[in-house]
């Protein structure tokens, strides 16, 4: 099971990789334009999707002016030259969604990543300035039955950190030159 999971996380992260190469450079640029200027990137994450808070936080190469959105104390204080990195299981959670309206309304530039489900009006890849597509519609695994199991959106959603932070890392380098 090791093998095939290993295999079709490793198709996840291509697909990913090939399919939203251009969002992936667009995201970064936006978001980008914080620590260029006086603005931080905050950072949230619905769920599991917490693990990219804490990885760019806490990890070993964190993001150059990170910090985690909290809701009741930062939603407030944002300014335009401050962006959002937002991360949610499916493009219609209700929280990511409600946090997208926010953020609309404050005109706050966000980068959203997320599976997109059935596209709608009530989707956060239609308010994002970017969205990048996790697309992970369905578990790795098949099991006896034929009902799918292993879905690692958190594994998915830190892949995509990762490719934004060396893209946004890459940006700054060669601003500060």
């Amino acid at each position: 099971m090791l093998k095939m999971f290993t295999t079709q996380l490793m198709g996840i992260f291509k697909k990913i990789a090939e399919k939203e190469e251009f969002s992936f450079e667009d995201g970064a640029r936006l978001l980008t334009q914080a620590p260029a200027g006086d603005g931080s990137i905050y950072i949230w994450g619905a769920q599991e999707m917490k693990a990219v808070e804490y990885e760019a936080l806490e990890g070993a190469e964190t993001l150059r002016s990170a910090k985690v959105l909290q809701l009741d104390a930062d939603l407030n204080s944002l300014t335009d030259a401050d962006r959002v990195l937002l991360f949610s299981r499916f493009s219609n959670d209700r929280a990511a969604l409600e946090l997208a309206h926010m953020l609309r309304e404050k005109m706050i530039p966000f980068v959203a990543v997320s599976t997109v489900t059935e596209p709608s009006d009530e989707d956060v890849s239609q308010f994002a300035d970017v969205h990048i597509d996790l697309r992970l519609t369905k578990g790795l695994l098949p099991d006896e039955v034929g009902t799918r199991y292993g879905y690692p959106a958190g594994m998915a959603a830190l892949f995509v950190y990762h490719g934004l932070k060396f893209t946004i890392d890459e940006i700054l380098a060669e601003y500060e030159e």
